[in-house]
């Protein structure tokens, strides 16, 4: 990738990460609250749902930036060409790579798919607020599927030290909330784990592409 396209991505992927979390936070701590196993009003229910909003942002730009220079860079490096049946395959690697958790391969190739598939049904490259309806898509299918795992990572975060879920074994504690709680359990928050992720998807892949075409 060239030197302007690299700092492209940089900054417009750091933009986007501090734009999506500003927004969105106070429906995450929701989300994770209703997660816990004391239940949501317990945990604090809508009290200080702002708190901690000011070091989020500040750490959300390096972050976003830095995914977006990685995937950038690993896309144009393993792209295959732009009707190649591997392509889901090097974008599944390029998020991979970007940021080691399964929600990224997953939104991130289906965004890439929908980009493209509305790309040649119109005969030209989507908009910016195309590319924000495809993230939002992305977004909102990835936390369905994943919020199982969400849950899990939340019980272990909250878990008292000592505790057979507080040594991180995703497994066991997934299979600890499906004992107590089935599948009610296991999807736990997933409404405001998808309308945030569905948001984020649809500001911060939208702002994205926005800020990068600008740029470049």
């Amino acid at each position: 990738m060239e030197r302007r396209g690299l700092l492209a991505s940089l900054v417009a992927g750091g933009t986007a990460g501090m734009c999506v979390d500003l927004i969105l936070f106070p429906l995450d701590t929701i989300k994770t609250r209703l997660q816990t196993p004391q239940g949501f009003y317990k945990s604090g229910g809508f009290r200080g749902i702002y708190a901690g909003v000011p070091s989020t942002a500040v750490g959300s730009f390096p972050n976003a930036a830095s995914f977006f220079v990685t995937y950038e860079c690993a896309k144009c490096l393993l792209h295959p060409g732009p009707s190649s049946y591997w392509s889901p395959i090097a974008h599944m690697a390029a998020a991979s790579l970007g940021e080691l958790i399964p929600f990224s391969l997953v939104q991130f190739p289906l965004w890439e798919f929908l980009k493209d598939l509305w790309s040649w049904k119109q005969g030209h490259v989507v908009d910016s607020w195309q590319s924000a309806v495809c993230g939002a898509f992305a977004g909102g299918f990835a936390a369905a599927v994943t919020t199982p795992l969400d849950v899990a990572k939340t019980r272990i975060m909250l878990a008292k030290t000592g505790s057979s879920t507080a040594n991180g074994n995703v497994v066991f504690a997934l299979h600890s909330i499906w004992k107590s709680q089935g599948i009610k359990g296991l999807f736990a928050g997933i409404v405001p784990r998808m309308t945030a992720i569905s948001l984020g998807g649809f500001i911060f892949l939208g702002a994205y592409d926005k800020t990068r075409s600008l740029l470049l």
